[in-house]
Order: structure tokens, then sequence, then C-alpha cells
């Protein structure tokens, strides 16, 4: 999932580049970027001290666990934190390498392994036995069905101060964080390692076939500042695609622009 990045751990500039799209490559590599989102958003209103902000987070949280109870991933996260600790550990033996750097790096991910082998294989069930989070998410799956009248021991939960509502959370994320803050990691590493390159769509569209380019499982665009522009990007890991959509307003349908794109195209 996660390429080795360059030996000077450099991240490629953006100068003069704003408008960054990301596009996965792969399956479970959409799965790990919802989740990345859906974990910003429950800690973004977490620190919301208003009934909606707790909501929201709990409409995250729930979200979360609904994804992970589809698969494997932690362990399948476990499997790259082990490949990643593996691959950095070589990085010691390459001469002129930032030794600081790469042993924060690997500290990183050995705690990072270790907090998440602790919670074991159960960690969901926590919130799973909770009969409170369980009838809201039961509700949620109905349009406005987490009113009032339809839950009023959750509204009554949500009148409770910030600090006790915060409180429940937390005790609720605690299994899932040591998850959801490995992903974070990795992501990092995967972005960092990506190889970018200046690329042109001639009259809107740029076609990529990634043969010898090895096996990637994301991509950037990136375009420049005041482009009113964005990206449509459809492939695989073999070959992608990406056009350039004008976008007029949200009244209008957007329509492809058929003129060149300069745009920065990074591999991950």
């Amino acid at each position: 999932m996660v390429s080795m990045p360059g030996a000077d751990f450099q991240q490629p500039s953006t100068s003069g580049y704003s408008g960054l799209y990301e596009q996965p490559l792969s399956e479970r590599m959409r799965t790990l970027l919802r989740l990345e989102f859906l974990y910003q958003q429950l800690c973004f209103n977490i620190e919301q001290r208003t009934e909606w902000g707790s909501r929201s987070a709990i409409t995250s949280l729930l979200d979360i666990v609904t994804i992970l109870g589809r698969g494997d991933v932690r362990g399948d996260v476990l499997k790259e934190l082990e490949r990643q600790i593996g691959i950095y550990d070589r990085y010691q033996n390459v001469a002129g390498i930032d030794e600081a750097r790469l042993k924060r790096v690997l500290r990183n991910l050995q705690e990072l392994r270790q907090k998440l082998f602790a919670v074991g294989s159960q960690f969901l069930q926590p919130i799973r036995d909770s009969e409170f989070l369980a009838a809201v998410k039961h509700r949620s799956a109905i349009p406005g069905g987490t009113c009032e009248f339809d839950l009023p021991d959750y509204a009554h939960w949500l009148s409770h101060p910030y600090e006790v509502r915060v409180a429940d959370i937390e005790r609720w994320i605690v299994n899932l964080r040591p998850l959801c803050d490995s992903i974070a990691e990795l992501l990092w590493l995967l972005r960092e390692s990506g190889h970018s390159s200046e690329q042109v769509a001639v009259n809107g569209v740029y076609q990529h076939g990634m043969v010898g380019e090895g096996t990637a499982g994301l991509l950037r665009i990136t375009l420049q500042p005041g482009v009113n522009l964005y990206p449509e990007i459809s492939g695989s890991h073999h070959r992608f695609t990406v056009r350039f959509m004008q976008w007029p307003d949200a009244s209008q349908r957007p329509v492809q622009v058929n003129k060149d794109v300069h745009f920065r195209l990074t591999i991950c």
C-alpha cells in the first residue's frame, strides 16, 4: 500500500499550486481514505461544545463503526505497519540518511503497532454492546429519525453539559483511536513517498499508463491558484484518465474544458 520514500525524505514542493484533489486506485485505499475523512470529522466535532457538534460526532463515530464491520481493517493495518517498520529499519544502513527523522518515524510506527495490537481483535465490542448507541444508529437510518420525540434519551443526553458528553464520547472511541491514528500515519507516509511531475492535459484530458511504475494506490492532482476547474478521475492502478471540468455555478451543469490545463500530478 505505502511505497518507500526517497532517502532524503523530502516532500515534493507544491509552491504555486492549490486545489488539491485525491483519487484512490483500489477498494482498500477507498476504505482508508473514508476512515481518515470520518475520523477528521469526529475529532473536529468533539471540540464543538454545542448539541449539534455532539450529534455530528456521534454520526461520524457510528459511520466509522459501520465501515469497520465490513472487513478486517485492523488486521490489514497491522500488516502494513509491520511492513513499513521493516522498510524504515533497513534505511538505518543508508549513508546520508536523516537519522533523527528516521528514528522518529520508526518510533511512531512501533508505538502505533503496539497500541493497535493491545486493543485486540474485539476492539469494537464495547461500542456494539452499547444499547444507547445501537438505538441512535437504528433511528439514524430514518431521515430525521433522531428527533427528540423519536429518541428522548438521546435528547436528554444531549442536554447534559459539554464535559459530560465529551467524556462519554471519549470513552466510546478510546479503542478506535489506535486504528485511526495508524491509518493517518500510513496515509501520511504514502503521500510523502509520492512521485510528482508537472503535466499538461491537452484539451482538458490527460491519460496515463503506469507500465513499469509499480503498483500505485493514490493519485493527487494539484491545480494552480485561481483556476476554476476540478478533475474527474477514472481508472485503476494500471491506467487512469483525468478530465478537467469547468465549474460555472451551482445552478448549471459543469462542462469539460477544451483548453490545455497545467497541473501537478503525484502518484503514490
